[in-house]
């Protein structure tokens, strides 16, 4: 394809595929929207002439420019500009995540739940991990959490107390634990989400519920003041969010180094008996600084530097859940668990 195709198939409407035809997945998603209230009142607005002449020439256009077809029973996996795109105009949803119908299988008995980090959200965070997860066979949830005044709707979400939104964690996973009669649950959490999780498990009563907890660069022992800053700084270029503000929010300053919050969690040790502990960090993490503070001591535990397996990845935090390694890593885990894995030093994700 040459780079005008390219480029035509980036810009093609999300509801057209590059075929002409509506993707499966979006049709879906139209779907859903039209059953909802806001739908019908977003349907009230007739649509500019000339916006309906724009999408009818660009859906012509992207008729003209071949692209592979997709397996009809898999999910695209997404990008970190898909990330982006759904932090801005669908962060309560992600591709793969929250099917309420889902059975658990004898190869994949455990559900698992993903936590997003601070001033994200399930759509930015879990793009190319959901869908992943669910091509694979798993019964896969995520929530968002930890809202407030300044949240923009859902789209900055982890703002609030973390022993409240640990609360909001219970809550989530009792539900998904009585629609699919499962008997625990996997967790995966990314940043402040790889951190509250020890809330739910040490304080909640969660250890019995949990198998197996994967942190991917959690903030378990805090980070320093220029760790917090970057996490504001980088995280509101996403979602066009005021910085200073951010810095006022109980989460952020709960995630510092020596904080009362840390302090208090872990004044009696890193785990408790029943869960699996896992932690996936990357040297290259400029938001968890140092990044061995995402580390964990106690039984159970094995700690991951993404670079010793694969010394080129110069992924970064927020890049994290996008790492082929990574996510190789991840899928070993939550299935063979082999200890000698290694995986293929490719797909590196963002370096931000």
């Amino acid at each position: 394809m040459n780079r005008l195709n390219r480029a035509t198939v980036a810009s093609c409407p999300r509801a057209v595929s590059v075929n002409g035809f509506p993707h499966p997945d979006r049709e879906a998603d139209i779907q859903t929207r039209d059953a909802t209230p806001d739908a019908g009142m977003i349907a009230q607005d007739p649509p500019h002439p000339r916006r309906v002449l724009a999408y009818a020439l660009l859906s012509l256009l992207c008729w003209s420019v071949p692209a592979p077809a997709a397996a009809s029973d898999q999910l695209p996996i997404g990008t970190l500009a898909d990330a982006a795109q759904a932090s801005a105009f669908t962060p309560e949803r992600v591709p793969g995540a929250n099917d309420w119908n889902c059975v658990p299988t004898a190869a994949h008995p455990y559900p698992v739940v993903l936590v997003h980090g601070t001033m994200v959200n399930m759509g930015f965070t879990w793009a190319a991990l959901a869908p992943r997860l669910k091509n694979a066979g798993y019964c896969v949830y995520a929530l968002n959490y930890g809202h407030n005044a300044f949240s923009l709707g859902q789209r900055a979400g982890a703002l609030t107390d973390i022993a409240a939104s640990a609360g909001a964690l219970k809550t989530f996973i009792d539900r998904v634990l009585a629609a699919t009669k499962a008997p625990q649950v996997d967790i995966v959490g990314h940043s402040q989400g790889g951190l509250l999780p020890h809330y739910y498990i040490k304080r909640l009563g969660g250890a019995p519920q949990v198998h197996t907890f994967i942190g991917l660069a959690p903030s378990n022992h805090g980070t320093s003041v220029s760790g917090l800053l970057a996490l504001v700084k980088k995280t509101s270029l996403i979602n066009g969010f005021n910085w200073a503000t951010a810095a006022t929010t109980a989460s952020v300053m709960q995630q510092e180094t020596g904080s009362p919050f840390i302090t208090a969690l872990f004044a009696d040790g890193d785990t408790i008996p029943g869960p699996n502990y896992v932690v996936i960090a990357t040297a290259k993490d400029l938001i968890i600084t140092p990044y061995t503070q995402s580390f964990l001591k106690g039984n159970a535990v094995r700690n991951i530097t993404i670079q010793d397996q694969c010394p080129a990845d110069d992924t970064g935090h927020i890049g994290l859940p996008f790492d082929g390694p990574t996510i190789q890593n991840l899928l070993n885990i939550l299935g063979a668990n082999d200890p000698h894995f290694k995986p293929d030093c490719r797909g590196y994700g963002n370096s931000v």
